[in-house]
């Protein structure tokens, strides 16, 4: 009898979180978009930031491999069923062919209730949220959709409590967005759970979205960085100094000094660029820097307010609670690392 042969085995690889997001015919292509771009490009810009796999993308569809119109003279054709929908970690709708109608696929509901019980993370961006519905997902729990359909997904599911007013909703392993553009703060939502405020805000500054979104906002948004582009004139100028200075006194006076114009001059051209004024562009960034500070172990709340450049505790607790619609501690509970 021969000797037996040894074998050396590797680390076994941990497993990529699969993301599977449906696709039906007539869909307007911007929400599967969003989704496609979050979680499946390539970003080489997050090397040696993650400490676990990126995400691996599926579109899936009731009859994989046959054409799907989209809104736009195009079609999608998913490689990917319903059973591959039903087994992945997060199961993502972007919508349903008719919110009037009612028309929610039945393989869709079966698919979702399979992947609800197995622990799935179910989210639904804009009329999304009537699929979940329709599958009993959102019974007793607050829920949003796109304003338009809000009314009409209280009337015809009651047992839901849908709240217009927010970008989005999370209840635990059921989210569900507003239309459109929210779906972008759902999903960097969900890279930020995944992965930490650094990850989120870095995949934030790629997708260049806004630095802040003033209306509502559901618990946990955060006020991702807006890059500030490196053309030399004088607003760029001071929103770069100011990056570089959050923790030192910012006033109007001294930001129109670094820019070279008068205060009055600098406040015109500040708001025009950004849409928003100068010191509420200070508040987000500064909170936007204590994010990454909430996380880590280390420093009190009355050490990071100072390190980002508050005044008081009292102040930065003001200022995160209107912005982030929770509270430092809280944020920091949900989101911190323990000490190794």
């Amino acid at each position: 009898m021969s000797a037996p042969v040894a074998v050396t085995i590797g680390p076994r690889p941990e497993p990529v979180h699969t993301i599977a997001v449906y696709a039906f015919a007539g869909m307007a292509p911007f929400e599967l978009g969003v989704v496609v771009e979050v979680f499946g490009l390539a970003r080489p810009e997050l090397s040696g930031l993650l400490a676990a796999p990126w995400y691996d993308v599926r579109v899936c569809a009731d009859r994989p491999g046959e054409p799907l119109e989209a809104v736009g003279g195009f079609a999608v054709t998913p490689r990917h069923g319903l059973d591959e929908l039903a087994a992945a970690d997060t199961v993502m709708v972007v919508g349903v062919p008719n919110a009037f109608s009612g028309e929610v696929s039945p393989g869709l509901v079966e698919a979702l209730r399979t992947a609800h019980q197995r622990g799935a993370r179910i989210v639904s961006i804009c009329s999304g949220a009537f699929a979940l519905a329709a599958a009993g997902l959102l019974d007793g729990l607050e829920a949003t959709t796109h304003w338009r359909y809000a009314a009409l997904l209280q009337q015809r599911h009651p047992l839901v409590r849908v709240n217009p007013d927010v970008l989005y909703v999370d209840n635990g392993s059921v989210l569900t967005s507003a239309g459109s553009a929210a779906g972008i703060d759902l999903c960097l939502h969900l890279v930020r759970q995944d992965h930490g405020a650094k990850v989120a805000n870095t995949v934030a500054r790629r997708f260049v979205v806004p630095p802040h979104r003033d209306g509502g906002q559901a618990q946990f948004i955060e006020a991702a960085v807006r890059p500030v582009d490196e053309t030399d004139d004088g607003v760029g100028r001071s929103m770069r100094w100011a990056l570089d200075h959050l923790a030192e006194p910012l006033t109007v006076p001294a930001l129109a000094r670094v820019a070279r114009m008068s205060d009055r001059s600098y406040l015109r051209h500040f708001t025009a660029r950004n849409g928003t004024s100068p010191m509420r562009w200070v508040i987000t960034q500064r909170i936007a820097a204590s994010l990454p500070l909430l996380e880590a172990p280390e420093g009190t709340v009355e050490e990071i307010a100072a390190a980002v450049g508050f005044e008081s505790a009292a102040t930065f607790r003001h200022h995160f609670g209107r912005t982030m619609r929770t509270s430092p501690t809280a944020y920091r509970r949900t989101f911190g690392r323990t000490a190794a």
